[in-house]
């Protein structure tokens, strides 16, 4: 893996980081040092790691030792939780929420006029 590969890896983080948590900053290791907090402890070691690999990696010779797939896999973690969740898809857990939420409040209320009616003697 190349020079410019991890340092683009790097910068893709740090531009989700800038979209998604609103964190300011130069770099990713800017980003996660003012905003890594509100990122789970996983993902963000693993963006903390991807932040000391793209340093590591301007170094010809500390380059060819880096790990190709720890350094895939730490990006892909940081970019599948980073990544937004599409309008429709918020939409839908939305709808499902309110749902819920009315479909288990009138069971409680309906359990309640039951309960009343036994209570009273009307069924």
């Amino acid at each position: 893996m190349g020079v410019t590969t991890v340092q683009q890896m790097a910068d893709r983080v740090a531009e989700l980081m800038e979209q998604r948590l609103k964190v300011g900053g130069t770099g990713l290791a800017a980003k996660l040092k003012r905003g890594g907090r509100r990122l789970p402890r996983k993902v963000r070691r693993e963006a903390e790691y991807l932040a000391g690999v793209s340093e590591l990696a301007l170094h010809p010779k500390v380059q060819m030792m880096l790990d190709d797939a720890r350094i895939a896999q730490a990006y892909d973690i940081c970019i599948r939780h980073l990544n937004p969740i599409g309008a429709r898809d918020r939409l839908i857990g939305g709808l499902l929420g309110v749902t819920g939420s009315i479909a288990f409040a009138l069971l409680v209320v309906g359990g309640g006029l039951i309960a009343v009616l036994v209570w009273r003697g009307f069924l």
